[in-house]
């Protein structure tokens, strides 16, 4: 079964994540205004609170390779108030798509307003 991700950060074209979705389809790019963008220092985190937007791509992926992105955004559905992430459908231009929002304070993280990390 496919289904559809929208990533930033580490994940993205060019940075040392993006191996990962060597087998992933890209879709295209889109900015999702209902999200801000904060810098947790080795990685970004995004929550949901409306912005000028965050960038991200949108890719559709396989199911096994879904369970390798919930892996490497500690995120577990079983327990997700330990997880470091939270997995989240949200609205993309090209549709529905999984979304990884951050699950801790932000607190002194610095904003990140272009929406590009």
């Amino acid at each position: 079964m496919k289904h559809v991700v929208a990533v930033y950060g580490t994940l993205k074209q060019g940075f040392g994540n993006h191996h990962l979705l060597g087998k992933a389809c890209y879709i295209g790019s889109d900015t999702l205004t209902s999200l801000t963008l904060y810098d947790l220092g080795p990685y970004p985190g995004a929550l949901p609170k409306p912005s000028e937007g965050v960038s991200v791509e949108v890719y559709a992926v396989n199911g096994p390779l879904l369970a390798m992105l919930d892996e490497l955004e500690d995120f577990n559905p079983r327990a997700r108030k330990a997880s470091l992430y939270l997995r989240k459908r949200m609205q993309t231009r090209h549709g529905l798509a999984w979304v990884y929002l951050y699950n801790r304070p932000v607190r002194s993280s610095q904003r990140i307003n272009s929406g590009n990390w």
